[in-house]
């Protein structure tokens, strides 16, 4: 029985372009304040820190060095964060070779944000980090000031990054008089200054098109697949399984890297917002190691009832992959019940200590982020192979 691969592809022409700064004849190091919280199974996540030495996945790992690379103190881009996921931030800094901006961000007594970098942006190329994760409307909010306060430093170019793009789920009207709140945020941002977006698994790819300025979508696959590589699952024995209809197309994508696997469909019929009641299962999953798919977990109810329908089939294992973990109650006394034998998630959004259980497992998108951040800087082309092997549209 085969074991479980990507596609040729994935790995024959997946070296990418790595830029190290600076040049000094040493590998590059990364100063964190503490040590990064993000562990699955009791083992770091990657980026692996291992003294001062960073490595990278497979897929990310350069086999050559930049002939001219930049030096830290010429160049003209600049990363800030904002305090939504500080740490994957300070990872996609350390990937990149250089060092979060300086920027002061506090809040008033009445919770009014002020946000004043501390220095110059004057014709740089501004990466500001920040997901509008939970709470939404705060994370939302503050990154429309830092937007806001680079544009009025004279920034050159002001890009978004936004791992999680909330609101994403609002992008449509599926009953009267309904609000498109993708849309409307989409407007917010730029109106309050940004040049450029660079987003990760939009809920919808409709979304892209509520912005009138470019965005970049990062897929995170590339990360969960390459972690699914590494498990010794045969694969016969593996199916993929979307856990509602509007999912399919992106299983369809995961299963045919996954050694081109079959697809198995949950029919699920929603009574509520964040209430779901499964209904029937299209295909066969009976001695399968059944692997769910979706963009973002949220309570948990949707994927919960998907695995607990899988299992009643006759399935042997089910792991769930998510993007975007939300986790908004009850989700973690549903993913922790036993039904999951795995829930392997990004760090798009930081996941709380108290939110940590033993079947989860978190990956790091730093290494995608950063390397998108390094082309666009540098106007690199999308449509080569490398680039496409990131999983960006």
């Amino acid at each position: 029985m085969a074991a479980l691969a990507f596609s040729a592809s994935l790995f024959s022409t997946n070296k990418v372009r790595c830029r190290r700064l600076p040049c000094r004849k040493a590998v590059v190091t990364c100063n964190l304040g503490e040590p990064l919280k993000y562990m699955y199974n009791g083992k770091p996540s990657v980026p692996i820190i291992e003294g001062e030495q960073v490595t990278f996945p497979s897929f990310l790992v350069s086999d050559r060095q930049e002939a001219d690379p930049f030096k830290k103190n010429d160049t003209r881009l600049r990363i800030f964060s904002g305090t939504a996921n500080p740490a994957l931030s300070q990872e996609i800094a350390c990937y990149m070779g250089l060092e979060l901006g300086k920027i002061k961000i506090k809040r008033f007594a009445d919770g009014e944000i002020y946000v004043q970098l501390q220095e110059s942006v004057r014709g740089c190329d501004v990466y500001l980090v920040q997901p509008t994760s939970p709470p939404a409307n705060e994370n939302l909010m503050e990154l429309l000031v830092m937007i806001d306060a680079c544009r009025r430093a004279s920034a050159k170019n002001i890009t978004a990054v936004i791992p999680y793009f909330g609101y994403a789920r609002a992008d449509r009207k599926t009953q009267g008089r309904e609000s498109i709140a993708a849309k409307l945020v989409a407007n917010l941002i730029t109106e309050a200054g940004a040049g450029r977006v660079l987003a990760c698994d939009l809920h919808s790819g409709q979304s892209m098109g509520y912005f009138d300025i470019p965005v970049d979508h990062v897929h995170g696959q590339p990360v969960i697949l390459d972690y699914l590589a590494s498990k010794a699952i045969c694969s016969d024995d593996l199916v993929v399984v979307s856990p509602d209809v509007g999912g399919v197309a992106r299983a369809r994508a995961f299963a045919k890297k996954l050694s081109d696997a079959p697809l198995a469909i949950v029919d699920k019929r929603r009574q509520g917002h964040n209430v779901a009641e499964v209904m029937n299962l299209i295909g066969d999953v009976r001695g399968k190691v059944a692997v769910m798919v979706d963009d973002m977990i949220d309570t948990a109810g949707t994927i919960s009832k998907g695995a607990a329908l899988l299992h009643q089939e006759g399935a042997r294992e089910v792991y769930a992959c998510t993007t975007h973990a939300v986790f908004s109650p009850p989700a973690i006394e549903r993913l922790s019940s036993g039904l999951f034998q795995e829930v392997i998630i990004t760090n798009t959004i930081p996941v709380a200590e108290k939110n940590y259980f033993p079947q989860l497992t978190v990956l790091s998108v730093a290494n995608l982020l950063g390397e998108t951040i390094w082309r666009v800087h540098d106007d690199c082309s999308g449509g080569f192979e490398p680039y496409s092997s990131l999983g960006i549209d």
